[in-house]
C-alpha cells in the first residue's frame, strides 16, 4: 500500500478551530483541516506553511505539534502530521476548498470530518481544556 505524507494545520483562534471543506474529488463535501502534501526534501512545517500559503493566502505561526494520525484509506495509508496553529497575517480566502468555517468547541460534532481528521477531535478538545481563555 502507497504511503503518503502530509501536514495539516489545526488553526486557532481564541476558542475556536478553523475547519474547510472539500469541493473536489473523491472526498468532495467532507470537512478537514487544512495543509498538504510534504515535497521532496521538505520538513512537515515547511510543507504546512507551503501549503496554507497557497491554499489560503495567509502566513501562519505553527506553534506546536499536536498529533500524528496514521490512517488506512482504501488506496493508501495517510501519515498526517499535525500541528497547532495561528494566523499571523491575512485573512483566509479559499482557494481550493468549497467553503470553511469556524467551529467552536462544541461544535466540532456538527460537520462530516474526513475519517482521518476525525481522529484528531479529541485531541483538540483536550487542548481547549488545557487553556484558559
Amino acid at each position: 500500500m502507497r504511503e503518503i505524507k502530509v501536514a495539516a494545520a489545526v488553526i486557532f483562534h481564541g476558542r475556536k478551530v478553523f475547519a474547510t471543506q472539500r469541493g473536489y474529488g473523491e472526498f468532495a463535501g467532507y470537512w478537514e483541516f487544512p495543509g498538504g502534501k510534504l515535497e521532496v526534501g521538505e520538513t512537515a512545517r515547511e510543507a504546512l506553511e507551503r501549503e496554507i500559503r497557497e491554499e489560503l493566502d495567509v502566513e501562519l505561526d505553527v506553534r506546536e505539534w499536536l498529533k500524528t494520525v496514521e490512517y488506512d484509506y482504501v488506496d493508501f495509508h495517510l501519515s498526517m502530521e499535525c500541528f497547532v496553529c495561528e494566523i499571523r497575517e491575512g485573512e483566509p480566502v479559499l482557494r481550493e476548498h468549497k467553503a470553511a468555517k469556524w467551529l467552536g468547541e462544541n461544535e466540532l460534532n456538527s460537520v462530516n470530518w474526513l475519517p482521518a481528521d476525525r481522529d484528531l477531535i479529541d485531541e483538540i478538545q483536550m487542548y481547549f481544556e488545557s487553556k484558559s481563555y
